[in-house]
């Protein structure tokens, strides 16, 4: 029974955790080095990430500065940022490569709000689909007479309880992801 609530939370800690890294790489108005997280370069013949090959550096709030470990592959690491659905025209001076992040336009705010909101929607839907998860082994543990109905019912409680908390937590982090979208 506690095993049920203690994995069901466990994945639910997870479904979080995934929806966190979608939103770091949903690019605001301010540079991060997370929106290069799921960018790969071609590494002799490997897709590598980009923090793998090279070090990702903030030194100020729209600007990214990317300094390859091994030169030969700046125009690897160009080519891949220009593929990517970032739309950033990186710049390369030999050394290193900078990338200006432009403020973005009111109507791509507005995507990026409804590209966020639709990925806490699946973050809430897996939460929910968790829960059912739990309750079905639940009633599988009642009928095989492994736990009592009164057990059944307290642990159904519990499971709801736990599913209201991380439903809130996801609707926390989309509020702040949507300020932080939004801030011009």
């Amino acid at each position: 029974m506690q095993t049920v609530i203690g994995s069901t939370e466990e994945k639910m800690k997870k479904t979080l955790a995934n929806l966190k890294e979608g939103f770091a790489s949903l690019r605001t108005g301010r540079a991060s080095a997370a929106l290069f997280d799921k960018i790969k370069v071609d590494y002799y013949g490997e897709k590598s990430p980009l923090n793998q090959v090279a070090n990702i550096s903030v030194p100020e709030a729209r600007l990214i500065v990317i300094q390859p470990w091994d030169k030969n592959l700046m125009g690897e690491i160009e080519k891949a940022i220009r593929s990517s659905e970032l739309s950033l025209n990186p710049s390369n001076d030999g050394k290193v490569i900078r990338i200006a992040i432009p403020p973005l336009t009111e109507e791509r705010r507005k995507e990026l709000v409804k590209l966020a909101k639709n990925q806490a929607e699946q973050s809430r839907v897996a939460i929910r689909n968790i829960r059912r998860d739990g309750n079905d082994e639940l009633k599988k543990m009642l009928k095989d007479a492994s736990i009592t109905e009164d057990d059944e019912s307290k642990s159904s409680a519990d499971l709801q309880k736990l599913t209201d908390n991380y439903i809130d937590k996801v609707n926390q982090i989309l509020e702040e992801k949507e300020k932080e979208i939004m801030e011009v």
